[in-house]
């Protein structure tokens, strides 16, 4: 079994790929022979949907040097994205880093759902919490008349945010501001309001994968004894935030479709308030209305 960085060198990409996914599999990591694929073509520097590389291939002494440092990364349950520095999000390759959540696939609903809300006309969005950027870029990228504004906590996000507009040559459209949740007022009005707020029990973060509770960003995560604390802060300020017929699009957690509805049916500036499922069928995202 090839198993230290000597015997990685000279052997054919077959039996690497193999051993990696192996290796990956005993570590728990459900998804092992993709994310083994996934770390062969960042090692060669090809795309994912490209053809795949010669199994006749073999590893130089650098290259195996390299998969065998992002294989024990993998192994103590370090995020892949991490790993990699990068991840895609809708039609984005994004810059990733410890100092953000990585993009799920279920915030794709809440882009969708956004998008189907944006017009062709012009439009200005807030991105609040907006972490890599990736909800604000996703909908610059496709909305070419939409400007935004995306605020984070941390220092440290806003980095990877304002270097994930630059890569994607957005830029010129999205501005980063650090604060709190009501940072933007200056700003407003809005055409739309988006959030992936944090949202999980505080109690229930413990029981999380490795790869969560270990390695992501507890700011992005904790939403308070009962998940809700952000949607408290975030609801009243809608009132200020958006125009009046604007609406604000926010993620909440399978669960919580129940509570923010009652929490949002407390306003009464609020109107068409709605849920919307995500592809496995759960209350993903919560959507309302400004009188």
């Amino acid at each position: 079994m090839i198993a230290d960085t000597p015997s990685w060198a000279g052997a054919k990409l077959a039996i690497v790929r193999r051993t990696v996914t192996d290796r990956l599999h005993d570590a728990g990591i459900k998804e092992a022979p993709i994310e083994a694929r996934h770390m062969l073509d960042a090692l060669f520097n090809t795309e994912a949907s490209g053809h795949w590389l010669d199994p006749d291939q073999s590893l130089d002494n650098a290259q195996a040097a390299q998969l065998e440092a992002m294989c024990a990364r993998r192994e103590a349950r370090e995020p892949l994205s991490h790993i990699l520095s990068e991840w895609g999000f809708w039609s984005l390759d994004l810059k990733v880093s410890k100092d953000v959540l990585t993009p799920r696939p279920e915030t794709e609903r809440l882009v969708e759902i956004a998008l189907e809300t944006l017009g062709p006309k012009p439009a200005h969005i807030l991105d609040l919490g907006t972490g890599s950027g990736a909800i604000l870029l996703a909908l610059l990228a496709e909305c070419p008349n939409t400007k935004g504004v995306g605020v984070d906590l941390s220092p440290a996000a806003l980095a990877v945010a304002r270097a994930n507009a630059e890569n994607l040559k957005l830029d010129d459209r999205a501005e980063f501001i650090q604060g709190n949740w009501d940072s933007a007022l200056a700003y407003a009005p809005f055409d739309l309001v988006v959030s992936n707020p944090p949202y999980i029990v505080s109690d229930v973060i413990e029981t999380l994968e490795p790869e969560v509770r270990q390695f992501e960003p507890m700011l992005a995560l904790d939403g308070g004894a009962d998940g809700l604390d952000a949607y408290r802060a975030l609801l009243p300020l809608m009132a200020h935030y958006l125009k009046p017929g604007a609406r604000f699009i926010f993620e909440i957690g399978a669960d919580q479709g129940d509570a923010v509805m009652d929490l949002a049916q407390g306003h009464d500036f609020l109107n068409k308030i709605s849920l919307f499922a995500d592809l496995a069928g759960r209350d993903r995202v919560f959507c309302a209305t400004h009188c």
